[in-house]
């Protein structure tokens, strides 16, 4: 007599083929830190780990390039190191995005009654508001500088993807996630 064994198939191969590929919500944690001139890593200047962690629809460039292009292909549990050049992260720093702003057109954050150096403050463009960097404050100008914080730095990133799962049709028109790490409407 011969004894059949029912075998329960592995499906933790199963569970993580899914790769990190367009329409995916991907969800993952991470740590940032710029690399100097020198090559040399300077301090963690910030990271998700021990939070909640952020959450992105892939394929829409809602987090920056380089990082997007070295998460397609990985699955759940992947880590990823990568140092990203200027133009591979958030572009090099724009000379022409230096401006001189009348006060009036300055929102400031909730609770601040007055502009000065090193605060952000929304600036009204004739493109919507632009978060602005205040540089210098003036009786009714301040200088501005509309640059991203990180542009012009080659930055490292260490990432671990926690979560991925199939967009919504909603979040696929909106071109963000929504929910829990991402968009609420």
């Amino acid at each position: 007599m011969t004894e059949e064994k029912n075998e329960i198939p592995d499906t933790s191969e199963v569970a993580n083929s899914e790769t990190i590929e367009r329409d995916k919500v991907v969800t993952f944690h991470y740590r940032l830190r710029e690399v100097d001139d020198s090559g040399s890593p300077t301090e963690w200047m910030e990271e998700s780990f021990g939070k909640d962690p952020l959450s992105y629809l892939h394929g829409y460039q809602n987090v920056v390039l380089g990082l997007e292009q070295a998460l397609e292909g990985k699955t759940v549990g992947d880590t990823v190191e990568i140092t990203l050049s200027a133009e591979e992260g958030y572009g090099k720093r724009d000379p022409k995005a230096l401006f001189r702003v009348p006060l009036k057109h300055l929102r400031l954050p909730a609770g601040v009654k007055r502009p000065r150096p090193g605060l952000f403050a929304a600036v009204e463009t004739n493109k919507g508001a632009r978060r602005a960097l205040i540089l210098k404050v003036g009786k009714f100008n301040a200088d501005v500088d509309l640059n991203h914080p990180l542009a012009g730095r080659t930055l490292y990133y260490e990432v671990e993807v926690v979560g991925m799962r199939d967009a919504t049709e909603e979040e696929k028109a909106h071109r963000h996630v929504h929910g829990p790490g991402g968009h609420h409407h």
